[in-house]
């Protein structure tokens, strides 16, 4: 007989509660529309459930074409955003709800530090990252443009060397995106450290979240100790791509889905030990509704 167990350890980060708490929270007092300037979390299901309450999801084209919204709130979720968008949202007229994660804030203020003391050293500050994801464009917009140069890859390195972008004979210092793979950093900073001309410094800011940090030693106990892996997460989430990457490494027999329709019987054999886990950004309500489909197969 199958049986299932859904990973403790998995659900939302504290910047996602946080955000969707207040989201909520407004929805049900202002009994009003409420805007959010992105998706307020990279998951299909939650997304339809908070719209079905009134939440609006808007991107920034959209902002672009509304001349007038007084009286309206808009929310900025947890990715944060640079400046210039803050400017723009309070000419529209938009009370703004400002949900931005506590530890992306902080990597917000240290890279426009670092921009500084690296421009004036004619230094450069690198960041590992996912070009274009939210946090991504809230950080690189944080200072000039040009002014960070985001490497999506540890092995991508070489060719930004190769073709001076990075230059190893001045000062630099490496970030991360809060929600990248521990292990890639560390390959990057390594790789880096490796190529450093003996005048330069590297200094090395580890601003991967600890929370997200811890959940791929959690998750890959999980990994292992299960039959099957049913990964939870949405299409667009870039921590749930990370995530089932590393399940996938270290079981084959893991499945990658966003709701409980996608799920196959055919991937179980009888007395299957199955994990049901999710990313960052998958509700416990979702990670239960597919457990709970699982079962019923049987």
């Amino acid at each position: 007989m199958i049986s299932v167990e859904i990973d403790k350890n998995s659900g939302f980060c504290g910047g996602v509660i946080r955000a969707i708490t207040t989201a909520e929270k407004y929805l049900k007092e202002q009994k009003s529309r409420l805007f959010s300037l992105g998706s307020i979390v990279h998951n299909e299901e939650e997304l339809t459930r908070l719209e079905d309450m009134g939440l609006v999801t808007i991107d920034k084209e959209d902002l672009d074409q509304m001349v007038e919204a007084r009286d309206e709130s808009l929310l900025i979720r947890a990715h944060g955003e640079p400046p210039a968008v803050y400017d723009k949202v309070r000419r529209r007229g938009f009370s703004i709800i400002d949900c931005t994660c506590p530890v992306v804030l902080k990597l917000q203020r240290d890279i426009r530090e670092a921009f500084d003391r690296m421009k004036e050293k004619g230094g450069r500050v690198l960041l590992y990252g996912k070009v274009g994801h939210p946090e991504v464009l809230g950080l690189v917009g944080q200072v000039e443009e040009g002014g960070i140069t985001v490497i999506e890859t540890p092995e991508s390195l070489d060719a930004l060397l190769a073709s001076s972008v990075v230059n190893p004979d001045r000062d630099i210092e490496l970030f991360s995106q809060t929600t990248m793979s521990p292990s890639g950093f560390r390959r990057l900073w390594e790789s880096l450290s490796a190529k450093m001309s003996p005048q330069a410094t590297l200094s090395v800011h580890n601003t991967i979240c600890s929370q997200v940090a811890s959940r791929h030693q959690e998750l890959s106990d999980f990994a292992l100790n299960h039959d099957v892996i049913i990964f939870v997460s949405g299409k667009a989430s870039s921590n749930g791509k990370v995530l089932c990457d590393l399940c996938k490494s270290l079981n084959i027999r893991t499945f990658n889905i966003s709701s409980s329709e996608e799920i196959l019987k055919d991937w179980f054999r009888p007395d299957d030990r199955v994990g049901v886990s999710g990313a960052t950004s998958t509700p416990k309500w979702l990670l239960e509704e597919v457990a709970a489909t699982i079962e019923n197969l049987q």
